[in-house]
């Protein structure tokens, strides 16, 4: 139970950004894509926060397909990705203030 080291997903996703011939590379920089453009204008409209919640979301369902389910199976895992899930959904009902 827990055995996903805890480093934080962000270098994750570069490092294997980089590695070439993983096919976790694809899912990486949809990840980093989706990271990118929520520093972008495109981040103003709700249809785009939705599509970027969903590229960000892309690598951490990889992992959690392709690794049995046990090892995600603590607190230090489940609680960051569940304030990054509501947080962000709330970010994405929030209306536009202006």
């Amino acid at each position: 139970m827990g055995q996903i080291i805890g480093i934080p997903f962000i270098f994750w996703l570069i490092w294997t950004s980089f590695e070439f011939g993983n096919t976790d590379q694809i899912f990486a920089v949809i990840g980093l894509i989706g990271f990118v453009l929520v520093f972008t204008k495109y981040y103003q409209k709700i249809i785009y926060r939705i599509v970027i919640f969903a590229l960000m979301l892309t690598p951490i369902i990889r992992r959690l397909t392709q690794i049995p389910i046990e090892k995600f199976n603590y607190l230090t895992f489940i609680i960051p990705l569940s304030i990054f899930c509501v947080t962000f959904l709330i970010l994405i009902l929030k209306p536009k203030s202006e």
